[in-house]
């Protein structure tokens, strides 16, 4: 398989008369979008593709500066470098104008930035492998190559336009699975991600508030979705464990409440529910919760008898008692 792949490389490098691939950078033919949110600021990135973890390749993002798609015969030096232009204070079109304008293999390329403003900049070079285009519109850019059909990033634009009002990542995956249904990636669909970052500079620990990669599947959008919303029941869960710090219970239940919804099957959501449940004196309640919980995995009730000791389980002894007798 090496040698095929080194065969086709040195083919296609012949075929545009510059020596500008490397064995080591992937084929990453594909489509994505990057995208700004008008109200939050947040700025995304979102592809998919038949190759092997196209999140490692693709999407470069920072808080508060930008986002870019590199992709094609992808030169993944364009992300970070275009980042750091772009915190410099050159435009996404000037920072895409340097870049190229310093790369042989600019003809083989296809970029999109988007910078905290809004400002977009994408570029298509002339050899990349048909069907191959983008699309730049207000707060977002479209790109696609290697295409089985020629409407792709017209399906991507639409979808993105409209979808206003939604969530940033939803209307990333939403502008995906349009893609895909207009024919995507003519050699089929493998891996796909999602990067969401915040409008404003962030400590580095906070960059990135969705962060999903499938590297490895028949059918990565779905698993994406699937991934997507997973990250929407931990993110109410957050939002409940800061509640129930404030001593807001009410808030905290009605969080936990719609993280089980989203996720219904993951007894780790239950478990902490009924636990709240229990501290807040509603035993009754949380004793049939706990004993389906148990019943699937004895180890819920092992923890259980570890949450009392340092104040997470603040039950009466006789209830503890009934608890652990489940």
């Amino acid at each position: 398989m090496k040698k095929i792949l080194t065969a086709f490389i040195l083919l296609l490098s012949f075929y545009t008369n510059a020596q500008v691939y490397s064995s080591k950078e992937p084929l990453v033919h594909t489509f994505s979008i990057v995208a700004r949110d008008e109200k939050t600021g947040e700025m995304a990135v979102g592809v998919q593709s038949h190759w092997f973890a196209v999140g490692i390749s693709v999407p470069w993002a920072e808080a508060g500066v930008g986002a870019v798609a590199t992709q094609s015969f992808v030169d993944k030096s364009y992300g970070p470098k275009a980042l750091a232009l772009l915190k410099k204070g050159l435009t996404p079109q000037q920072a895409l104008d340097q870049l190229t304008k310093a790369d042989a293999g600019r003809d083989v390329r296809q970029v999109a930035i988007i910078d905290s403003k809004g400002n977009v900049a994408a570029h298509t070079g002339k050899n990349c492998i048909q069907f191959a285009k983008h699309i730049k519109g207000y707060n977002f850019s479209v790109q696609s190559n290697m295409m089985l059909g020629d409407q792709v990033c017209e399906y991507m634009a639409n979808s993105f336009k409209q979808t206003a009002g939604k969530p940033l990542a939803e209307r990333v995956l939403l502008a995906l699975e349009a893609a895909q249904k207009a024919g995507g990636d003519i050699r089929g669909m493998q891996a796909a991600a999602i990067v969401v970052v915040p409008g404003k500079k962030m400590e580095l620990w906070n960059n990135k508030s969705v962060d999903l990669r499938v590297d490895d599947s028949p059918k990565p959008l779905e698993e994406l979705r699937r991934l997507y919303n997973v990250h929407l029941a931990y993110e109410h869960m957050n939002n409940g464990d800061l509640a129930v710090e404030k001593n807001n219970m009410a808030l905290a239940m009605n969080e936990y409440n719609a993280a089980m919804k989203l996720f219904p099957s993951n007894l780790e959501m239950q478990y902490w529910t009924a636990i709240i449940l229990a501290n807040n004196k509603q035993v009754a309640k949380a004793v049939p919760m706990l004993q389906s919980i148990f019943a699937k995995d004895k180890n819920w009730k092992e923890l259980t008898r570890r949450l009392p000791p340092v104040g997470l389980l603040t039950v009466t002894s006789d209830e503890l008692k009934k608890i652990l007798a489940l």
